[in-house]
C-alpha cells in the first residue's frame, strides 16, 4: 500500500496541533475531526485504517464531550482499525486505560514527526498484514463448495462426492443427524449442477399434515376437495427444470410413497382430482435423519422406494466427529454473526475453545450456530467465553495431543481389534497388524495386554 492510499483519521480539537499533524502526514489520505460525533461520521465515510486520537477525547470523566466512549465507538464500528492515542506525560494512566480498551498504541507529546510517522507506519503495516492473514485464512477455510466450511476429512469427502454427483441427474439421498446441514448440501448440489439457474424447491415431509402432503407435492384441480377453489400446481411442477428437495422423506406416509415411486420411475404426475398425466423434468434430492433400513424393517418405508431415492447415498458426519474442522467452523460462524450484529469481538477465550472441543453437540451445527449467535449478543468483553456460549458446565477434559499418548491409544486399540478378530491367535494377529510375533509380544508386555482373554475358550 502506498502512502497516497493510506487513509488516516486525525481526531484533534486543538487547531494548532491539528495543523502540525496534517503537515506531518502530508501525502497521506488524511481526514480530520474535532469531536466524537465528527469522528464517527468521518470513520464511516472514509473507513481509515489508522486513527490518531488526542487524549483530550479520552478523559476519564464520561460527562465531557466524547470520553473513552469515542475509542469504544471506533472499535465497535471498525474493530480492525488501529487507534493511536496522543497523550501528555501526566495522562499516562489514561493511555493505559485506552490500551486496555483496545487502542493499538500511544505516543507522548511533544511530537517528533519522524518518530510519530514511524509509529503510524507500523500501525498501517500491521493492519495490512492482519488483513492479508484474514484473506488467506478465508481461502484455507473455504470449502470446494460455496457456503460450506469443510476442514475435516469427513466433510471434505462429502464435498468431493457432491462435486462428482452434481453434474448428473441421479436421485441422491443425504443421510445425517438433525442439524448437520442436509438442506445446505442439497442447495450446493443444485448450485453445482446444470440446473443452477432454475428453481430449487424444498418441502419438509414431516412438517405438513398427511392429508395435505399429496396436494402440496402434486397439486390439485379445482373442486378436488373442500376449499380447492382453483387449480394449483404442486411443488414437483414448480421445481420442473430445477431441483426438488424432499427433506425428512422417512416421514412420508405409506400411501403417498407408492405415488412418489411412480413419479420417480415414470417422471409423470397427476394432480389430486385430475386424470391428466403431466410430464416433469426435475432432479430429486432426498434427506432423512433416520436409518432407512430400520424404517423398512418396521414397515414404515417401502424398500423399492428406498432403492429409487438412494441411487447415490451421501453420509454426513455429525459435528462432534469433525474433529479437525470443529473450531474452524465455530470461528467462521463467529465472524459471520459478529459482522451481522456489528460487535467488536476478537475471538473465543481459552475456556470457550475447550468447551467447543469437549461438548458432544447433540444438535450439531444448528445448535452451534444458535449458541454462537446468542453469545455474540450477550458477550460483554472482546472474547466470547464458555459462559457466553452456555457451556460453562461442560467437562473440559481436552483430548491429548501428545504424540506418545496418541500412539499408545492407537496401538492399544489396533492390537485389541486384531486379537478379537483372530480369537487371540498371536500369529494371525501379528499378520493383521503387519508386525512380527516377537514385536507383538513386546507390545503386549508394554501395554499390559493378554492374548488369552481373546481366545475362543475365553469367549465360550
Amino acid at each position: 500500500m502506498t502512502e497516497q492510499a493510506r487513509k488516516l483519521l486525525i481526531v484533534e480539537d486543538d487547531p494548532a496541533l491539528l495543523k502540525q499533524l496534517k503537515w506531518c502526514f502530508e501525502g497521506y489520505d488524511v481526514s480530520t475531526a474535532e469531536n466524537r460525533v465528527d469522528a464517527i461520521t468521518a470513520l464511516r465515510r472514509h473507513e481509515p485504517a489508522v486513527v490518531l486520537q488526542d487524549n483530550g477525547l479520552l478523559s476519564r470523566d464520561e460527562s465531557t464531550d466524547g470520553g473513552i466512549a469515542t475509542l469504544a465507538d471506533v472499535l465497535r464500528i471498525a474493530p480492525h482499525t488501529k487507534v493511536i492515542v496522543l497523550i501528555d506525560n501526566v495522562d499516562q494512566g489514561i493511555a493505559v486505560d485506552a490500551v486496555a480498551q483496545g487502542a493499538h498504541n500511544f505516543y507522548k507529546k511533544p511530537i517528533d514527526p519522524d518518530i510519530l510517522r514511524l509509529i503510524v507506519n507500523r500501525a498501517f503495516a500491521i493492519h495490512e498484514l492482519e488483513g492479508e492473514n484474514r484473506r488467506l485464512q478465508n481461502q484455507v477455510n473455504k470449502s470446494p463448495l460455496d457456503g460450506i466450511v469443510a476442514a475435516s476429512e469427513g466433510m471434505l469427502a462429502v464435498c468431493r462426492m457432491i462435486e462428482k454427483v452434481a453434474p448428473t441427474d441421479v436421485t441422491t439421498l443425504l443421510l445425517g443427524e438433525s442439524g448437520t446441514g442436509k438442506e445446505l448440501l442439497a442447495r450446493a448440489l443444485h448450485r453445482c449442477s446444470p440446473r443452477a439457474e432454475a428453481n430449487f424447491v424444498a418441502i419438509n415431509c414431516a412438517a405438513i399434515p398427511e392429508n395435505l402432503l399429496e396436494s402440496e407435492l402434486f397439486g390439485h384441480e379445482k373442486g378436488a376437495f373442500t376449499g380447492a377453489h382453483k387449480q394449483t400446481m404442486g411443488k414437483v411442477e414448480v421445481a420442473s427444470g430445477g431441483t426438488l428437495f424432499l427433506d425428512e422423506i422417512g416421514d412420508m406416509p405409506m400411501p403417498l410413497q407408492a405415488k412418489m415411486l411412480r413419479f420417480l420411475q415414470e417422471r409423470v404426475i397427476e394432480r389430486v382430482g385430475g386424470r391428466k398425466e403431466i410430464p416433469v423434468d426435475v432432479r430429486v434430492v432426498c434427506a432423512t435423519n433416520q436409518n432407512p433400513e430400520d424404517l423398512i424393517k418396521a414397515g414404515l418405508f417401502r424398500e423399492d422406494l428406498f432403492y429409487r431415492v438412494s441411487e447415490i447415498t451421501i453420509n454426513i458426519p455429525p459435528y462432534r466427529d469433525r474433529e479437525e474442522g470443529r473450531l474452524i467452523l465455530a470461528r467462521t460462524l463467529l465472524t459471520k454473526y459478529t459482522k451481522l450484529q456489528k460487535r467488536a469481538i476478537n475471538g473465543f477465550s481459552d475456556d470457550a475453545v475447550q468447551a467447543i472441543e469437549s461438548y458432544s453437540w447433540p444438535g450439531n451445527v444448528r445448535e452451534l450456530e444458535n449458541k454462537i449467535k446468542g453469545a455474540v449478543i450477550m458477550a460483554d468483553g472482546k472474547m466470547v467465553t464458555a459462559l457466553d456460549l452456555g457451556l460453562q458446565d461442560v467437562d473440559q477434559e481436552r483430548e491429548s495431543l501428545n504424540l506418545r499418548s496418541v500412539r499408545q491409544i492407537a496401538e492399544t486399540k489396533a492390537i485389541r481389534v486384531a486379537l478379537t478378530k483372530s480369537y487371540g491367535n498371536i500369529s494371525k494377529a501379528a499378520e493383521l497388524l503387519g508386525v512380527t510375533r516377537p514385536t507383538l509380544y513386546d507390545l503386549l508386555n508394554k501395554y499390559g495386554l493378554s492374548a488369552d482373554s481373546y481366545s475362543k475358550k475365553a469367549a465360550s
